[in-house]
């Protein structure tokens, strides 16, 4: 099964020595990767630091596309962050935070997991051996999360298109806020026209009395 590995590093250094390991061997006879990236949280967003493609499925071997991509961009966005704080809020409450990871997506799990400071690498992968994954970044300080990419794939795409609605929301908004500030400015503008003209007005009368 394709699988998609999220795991956080508490030391960013360990964080690069594991994607350099994948980069340097993407294809074994335990599994396969095809896209990685290595994304840290700073001051509450997550970033991405590094990243590789083997081409096989963005035609790209330079930098992660395609699915990898796509959720590295999610989790950076404002809809990762976001969710970033709801987690937060949720797990700061009386609500059972085991339930939360339990009901939780993919990009739930690592805005929530993923603490200031702390990098994580995330994988396409497929194992012909079970646990591979674990077993490699088993020497490192690390806590791992496997979703079915398939899934994560479309929980993706979900977030694209909620982000996308927010954005259409916010510009709405910002239309809506400029109008009204426009249509004030006109007031006041027409406010100090009539003014000027019932100065001239006064003057002249004055003037001719």
């Amino acid at each position: 099964m394709e699988k998609i590995i999220s795991a956080v590093f508490k030391i960013e250094s360990e964080g690069y020595q594991a994607l350099t390991e994948l980069r340097r061997a993407p294809v074994t006879d335990a599994y396969a990767v095809t896209q990685a990236a290595l994304v840290k949280k700073v001051n509450g967003r997550i970033v991405a630091l590094d990243a590789f493609d083997t081409g096989v499925e963005t035609q790209n071997d330079t930098a992660a596309g395609g699915l990898i991509g796509m959720l590295v961009g999610v989790l950076g966005g404002p809809f990762g962050m976001l969710l970033g704080s709801s987690i937060g809020l949720l797990a700061g409450s009386a609500i059972d935070s085991g339930d939360i990871s339990r009901n939780a997506s993919l990009i739930e799990l690592v805005t929530q997991q993923l603490m200031d400071g702390e990098v994580a690498l995330i994988a396409l992968e497929e194992e012909a051996v079970e646990g591979t994954a674990r077993r490699m970044l088993s020497k490192f300080d690390v806590s791992v999360i496997e979703e079915d990419a398939a899934q994560v794939e479309e929980e993706v795409e979900e977030a694209i298109r909620a982000q996308k609605e927010m954005e259409k929301e916010a510009r709405a908004k910002l239309r809506e806020a400029k109008k009204a500030d426009r249509k004030q400015k006109i007031e006041e503008n027409r406010a100090k026209l009539q003014a000027d003209f019932d100065a001239l007005k006064a003057k002249f009368k004055k003037n001719s009395d």
